[in-house]
C-alpha cells in the first residue's frame, strides 16, 4: 500500500492517478465534470498496485473535522476488478482510522460499502447525474 499527502506525491505518481480517476468517474462513467476540485491537496492519497506496477485500487482520505473521516474518489481499475483489491485497499485504511468513517457511495455500489460495514445515513441525492446515497461506519 502507498500513502502520500498531495505534496509528496511524485509528478509521476500524481499523473498516474489523476489519469485513473479520469478514465474511471470521468471517460467510463460517461459523467462530463470537473474531477479536480480542490479537495486533493488537503488529502491523503492511497493506493495499491498490481503484478506489473499499476494502480490497481485508489482512494483519498479527508479528515472532516469533529472525529470524521471522508473516504473519497474510490475506485479500483477496471482490470483489477472483482479481484478483491478495493476491498482489500478499504479495509487496510479503515483499520489505521478512529472514529467514523463517512462516504458518498453510488447506489450501484452500496452493496459494496454495506459489505464493509458501513449504513445509510441519510438521503439519496445525485450528484453529477449519478445517484449517490450517503453512508457511515462506526
Amino acid at each position: 500500500m502507498h500513502r502520500a499527502r498531495f505534496d509528496e506525491l511524485t509528478p509521476a505518481e500524481l499523473y498516474e492517478l489523476l489519469a485513473l480517476r479520469v478514465r474511471v468517474f470521468v471517460v467510463e462513467q460517461e459523467c462530463a465534470y470537473q474531477e479536480l476540485d480542490g479537495v486533493d491537496v488537503r488529502a491523503e492519497h492511497v493506493w495499491t498496485r498490481g503484478p506489473a506496477g499499476e494502480v490497481a485500487a485508489y482512494l483519498r482520505v479527508v479528515d472532516e473535522g469533529s472525529g470524521v473521516t471522508r473516504l473519497g474518489r474510490i475506485l479500483t481499475a477496471p482490470e483489477h476488478r472483482g479481484t478483491g483489491a478495493g476491498a482489500a485497499l478499504m479495509r487496510a485504511v479503515m483499520a489505521g482510522i478512529d472514529g467514523p468513517v463517512v462516504v458518498g457511495a453510488q447506489v450501484q455500489a452500496q452493496a459494496f460499502y454495506e459489505r464493509l460495514g458501513f449504513a445509510v445515513s441519510g438521503p439519496g441525492y445525485d450528484e453529477d447525474g449519478i445517484p449517490h446515497v450517503p453512508m457511515r461506519r462506526g
